[in-house]
């Protein structure tokens, strides 16, 4: 396990051992952890050229000029888009493939707590929007990793190491909590094998799924309701007293993701490993591309949860997991990428 300070120290040679103007994208910036981890990545890179999206301008805009105090060498663009809808994560993916011709870094973080409800293309909200949402952006700017010259990552930050069994008959967890153990093990599940999938055709693409811990930020407030308000205040009350104990602190969350995604530890390219760092067991036992699984402490999955996975191959349900998947692009698309 790489110790907070080995963490940092990776992270401080960012600058002085990948190229300069490195190229990524971050879907889901505008709050929380993807916002945390935007700006460790503009503040340890040179001349970064970011695309980050969200849906609310007003927060693009203060971001945007957050980032600039950060790093003012970098250029930071903010995309407003309604990322539950396939249709618009193209037309967001079409606009960055007419400006860039390479990314090196595709980081997802777009999440919801909004249930009981589908898109208007027909997926249930919170699975469009945590799930096939990623998902298309990665099909979509696949290529586009695929022609980077130096660093090639996809982080996915969700609930790596927490896979469990998946229920093949509610792939999308309309009838699933996504905050109990058996929703969580569905909904992380789904995620690996889907990675895992698009990784077997991009062998020189490393993907992460990763679990943060927990973090404070504003997730579930976009959650209606008088039940959720009250929950809310509870815990904004309590947080003071518990959060020091248990919450990994804002800004380390994101120096913990910018780790996982720049460190030679996990795939072929990166930050040269510290001296006591060991290179990460990929999720898929090293059959095929680069996956991996990892907690918040950037330990990887444990033996019980390799071998959990590896029956959901053996048993034809990752197959049937992204059968799904390209299924539902081609329904609401036409193509399984644009």
């Amino acid at each position: 396990m790489a110790t907070l300070r080995q963490i940092r120290s990776s992270n401080a040679k960012i600058g002085s051992t990948l190229p300069a103007q490195l190229v990524a994208v971050f879907a889901g910036a505008t709050s929380g952890i993807g916002e945390s981890s935007l700006k460790q990545f503009a503040k340890n890179t040179v001349r970064p050229r970011v695309y980050f999206i969200g849906r609310s301008v007003e927060s693009g805009q203060r971001v945007t000029a957050e980032l600039q105090k950060i790093n003012s060498e970098g250029e930071y663009n903010f995309i407003s888009a309604d990322v539950s809808l396939l249709c618009s994560v193209d037309d967001v993916c079409r606009e960055i493939r007419q400006k860039e011709t390479a990314i090196n870094l595709l980081f997802l973080t777009t999440g919801t707590m909004v249930g009981g409800k589908d898109t208007e293309e027909g997926l249930y909200y919170p699975l469009a929007v945590a799930y096939f949402a990623r998902l298309r952006f990665i099909v979509n700017l696949l290529p586009l990793l695929q022609n980077a010259t130096a660093l090639r990552r996809v982080v996915s930050v969700l609930a790596g190491t927490k896979e469990g069994l998946v229920d093949t008959n509610d792939l999308q967890g309309r009838h699933l909590n996504m905050l109990s153990p058996r929703g969580r093990g569905h909904f992380s599940s789904m995620m690996t094998l889907g990675l895992e999938a698009i990784a077997r055709k991009a062998p020189t693409v490393t993907f992460l799924h990763s679990f943060p811990g927990f973090v404070k930020t504003n997730f579930g407030n976009d959650v209606p309701g008088v039940g959720m308000a009250v929950m809310r205040g509870i815990f904004d009350a309590v947080f003071p007293l518990v959060g020091p104990f248990i919450a990994t602190p804002f800004d380390e969350a994101g120096e913990r993701q910018l780790y996982l995604a720049t460190s030679a530890r996990f795939g072929q390219d990166g930050v040269p490993m510290s001296e006591g760092v060991k290179a990460a067991k990929k999720a898929d036992g090293g059959s095929g591309g680069f996956t991996y699984s990892v907690s918040n402490d950037g330990e990887t999955a444990p033996l019980r949860t390799v071998n959990l996975l590896a029956k959901l191959r053996q048993d034809g349900t990752a197959g049937k997991i992204w059968e799904n998947v390209e299924a539902e692009f081609v329904r609401i698309t036409g193509a399984v990428s644009i």
